[in-house]
């Protein structure tokens, strides 16, 4: 098959704490009137699966993809299982999100019969002065003090409020309970999986109270997947020099993904090249992307997913992409980052997997 960049379908969620940022600040066309809280770039999230726009392969969906075309899609040595093993977001929280977590991959196993669970991290676009973001719970807390806080739905009480600022990242680990918003605009990365947990009394699709059985009910599984120990942090990632006007900056890592942000001036093109699949998503003005025999245009806040049989991808600058992938932790993440400067310590806080020890 002759390979080419793929436009998919993206699925919009219109939740309760949606806005119309993802339209008015990032210049998104084509979205529904209303709030929106969610755009799932590529979602192989059962009911929610992207499907090819264009193409020979217009019409298909990813699972479908995965089923006739794993190796050329994700490379060499494609991970098992039916879905496509990311699934990328813009999640406007105009308004805060509710208080939830997702399983962690061991308690999916157990509690959810998933084969994984659901870490993620949020790469900050946008954030109004003030904005704040409830992540992990402060040293000390037990299930019995959480479960009063939730019970009161005093989140101070017992959740760490940290300081939320443009460009920055935060890497989530499941069974990690958190929030961010009002004010904030963040791209998503996770694997694919929709499993979470709420402490809310509302719901978040449409604001109708959740009945008191299920509201004690969901307050129950969410303590039993709760994890104490994350406590993460925001930071401005780690940075590699390449050709010169071309910079890349390492978001976050760990064993499920990666989330990198590359820009390039004008006088030399930005050239990545791969082995495995990589979803580019736009964060600056439009580009033209050459990969393979074919060139065209990537507005901003839209997304083309690379197969890995094509191997690079140009840019033509200026250009400021999101590129995230399944990464070898060493070969892609640990040893580039130590070869430019940085430290061991400085490495592995951008997620999991990456001590040197």
């Amino acid at each position: 098959m002759d390979w080419h960049p793929l436009r998919l379908t993206t699925p919009v969620k219109q939740h309760v704490f949606g806005g119309r940022a993802i339209a008015e600040r990032l210049g998104r066309t084509g979205l529904p009137d209303g709030p929106i809280a969610e755009t799932w770039e590529v979602s192989d999230v059962d009911g929610d699966a992207s499907t090819v726009l264009d193409g020979p392969l217009a019409g298909r969906t990813l699972r479908h993809l995965m089923a006739e075309h794993a190796e050329e899609l994700l490379g060499p040595h494609p991970r098992p299982g039916p879905r496509f093993p990311l699934l990328t977001k813009f999640i406007d929280g105009s308004r805060p999100l509710p208080v939830h977590l997702h399983a962690d991959d061991a308690t999916a196993r157990r509690l959810e019969g998933e084969p994984h669970g659901k870490t993620e991290a949020w790469h900050v676009l946008d954030a109004a002065p003030g904005a704040t973001a409830l992540v992990g719970v402060h040293p000390g807390v037990d299930r019995d003090s959480l479960h009063r806080a939730l019970l009161a739905q005093d989140f101070d009480a017992v959740m760490r409020r940290l300081p939320v600022r443009a460009g920055q990242t935060v890497y989530v680990p499941g069974g990690t309970l958190h929030s961010f918003g009002p004010g904030t605009l963040v791209y998503e990365i996770e694997p694919t999986s929709d499993i979470q947990q709420h402490a809310m009394r509302s719901h978040m699709e449409d604001g109708s109270p959740v009945p008191d059985r299920e509201w004690h009910t969901n307050l129950a599984r969410l303590l039993d997947e709760w994890r104490p120990e994350p406590r993460p942090e925001f930071h401005p990632g780690l940075s590699i020099p390449l050709d010169d006007g071309v910079a890349r900056t390492v978001l976050c890592a760990g064993p499920h993904f990666a989330l990198e942000r590359w820009t390039a001036g004008t006088g030399t093109p930005l050239v990545h090249t791969f082995s495995t699949a990589r979803i580019v998503t736009n964060a600056g003005s439009p580009v033209t992307v050459t990969s393979g025999s074919w060139t065209g245009p990537l507005d901003r806040a839209r997304t083309l997913l690379l197969p890995a049989a094509l191997g690079e991808v140009r840019v033509q600058g200026p250009a400021d992409v999101l590129i995230g992938y399944v990464p070898d932790l060493h070969r892609d993440i640990r040893a580039p980052l130590l070869a430019a400067g940085h430290g061991p310590a400085a490495v592995a806080a951008l997620g999991e997997g990456l001590d040197p020890r």
